[in-house]
Order: C-alpha cells, then sequence, then structure tokens
C-alpha cells in the first residue's frame, strides 16, 4: 500500500523541507526490508511521527539507528534505536513543495 503524507518540520533539510510531500510504501513486505540509507516514517514515544533516514540497521534484533539530515536534526543518540515495529513505511517518493 501506498501513503501521500506532507511533511512538518526541518529535520531531513535541505534534502526534504517542511511541506513537501512524500509517498510512503506502508506494505509489511517492503517494511521488513529497509535498509541503511532508507528515509522512513515511524512513531516515537515522546516525539511522536518522525521521518529520518537509516543510517545503520541491525538485522539480528530488527532495531534501525536514525539520523536527520539537518544540523539540529535529533537523531539516535537522543532517540535511541527504532524498532522494526515503530516503522510505518519507507519514502518511495519525494515532491518538493511549489516556490512562488
Amino acid at each position: 500500500m501506498l501513503r501521500f503524507l506532507k511533511v512538518k518540520g526541518d529535520s531531513m533539510s535541505p534534502d526534504i523541507q517542511e511541506g513537501d510531500y512524500v509517498v510512503i510504501a506502508t506494505a509489511p513486505f517492503l517494511v521488513r526490508s529497509v535498509k541503511v540509507g532508507d528515509t522512513i516514517i515511524f512513531n516515537h514515544g515522546l516525539y511522536g511521527t518522525l521521518i529520518k533516514r537509516i543510517s545503520s540497521f541491525d538485522a539480528q534484533t530488527g532495531e534501525a539507528y536514525v539520523v536527520g539530515t539537518s544540523p539540529e536534526s535529533l537523531d539516535s543518540l537522543r532517540l535511541g534505536t527504532i524498532r522494526r515495529s515503530a516503522i510505518r513505511g519507507r519514502v518511495v517518493l519525494h515532491f518538493p513543495k511549489a516556490n512562488k
């Protein structure tokens, strides 16, 4: 399945900016196949829904270490590891907002 989401926040800036749209693949077999370098949407207990890039992945535990591209972005040093079960989808398309 695919979902269309509007990005809030600048944690992935300049690659993905607030107001951009992303399409995420949510099918379980696609979420299970996430790998280093993938951009994912996930749920975090304290911070809600976040978008980050996977910097490393432990296949044995199913835990991902994530980073943002903005210098002010939270990463796994602060968030902790992200369990596969918290991943809502993998970004498959990105549509930048239209500049006026």
